[in-house]
């Protein structure tokens, strides 16, 4: 892409060069200006234009998500912020890049409901007991989990998300 736009920069001042014309040229960073000395002089200079480019600038989306503002308690929408000081356990769930729980219901094939706890960091293991153990009180049974280590996710058989997000907010997370 950057080779690309070099090329198409090189050919305008090319044509820019044989015509003796005065253009803006965008390269891609910074708005270029390109003139030429006299009618008889065919050689230009480029003169970097940084007036121009604060327009630029103000149209090219951010890149950061901003942090939340502090709240005491859940918002009227249920969103409650992160807690200052994380828990003290072997296990961390993060938040998604939009500071939500990364708990998700998913459904294969049509039929086969499950709900899935993203971006574990830690002993994922102890977190898939205490997630079983609170479960077994919530449902009565035992629910069957599969855990991947790989991805630091854990999934459950149901859709049992309302459940493990207010679970996993009053554990700290």
């Amino acid at each position: 892409m950057a080779a690309s736009i070099r090329n198409a920069n090189v050919s305008v001042r090319k044509i820019v060069r044989i015509f003796g014309l005065n253009r803006n040229i965008y390269n891609g960073t910074r708005l270029l200006q390109t003139a030429t000395t006299s009618d008889t002089d065919t050689s230009t200079g480029v003169v970097e234009s940084t007036e121009e480019y604060a327009f630029v600038e103000r149209l090219i989306p951010s890149s950061r998500i901003p942090k939340p503002p502090k709240h005491d308690g859940p918002t009227p929408s249920g969103w409650s912020p992160n807690p200052e000081v994380p828990p003290d356990l072997p296990y961390m769930v993060r938040r998604s890049r939009m500071h939500n729980v990364p708990v998700y219901t998913d459904i294969k094939n049509g039929s086969q409901k499950s709900t899935v706890v993203r971006k574990v960091e830690g002993d994922i293991w102890a977190l898939e007991k205490d997630m079983k153990d609170y479960l077994m009180e919530v449902t009565g049974r035992v629910v069957p989990t599969q855990v991947n280590e790989v991805t630091g996710s854990i999934r459950v058989k149901g859709h049992v998300d309302k459940e493990l997000k207010e679970w996993l907010l009053n554990k700290g997370f």
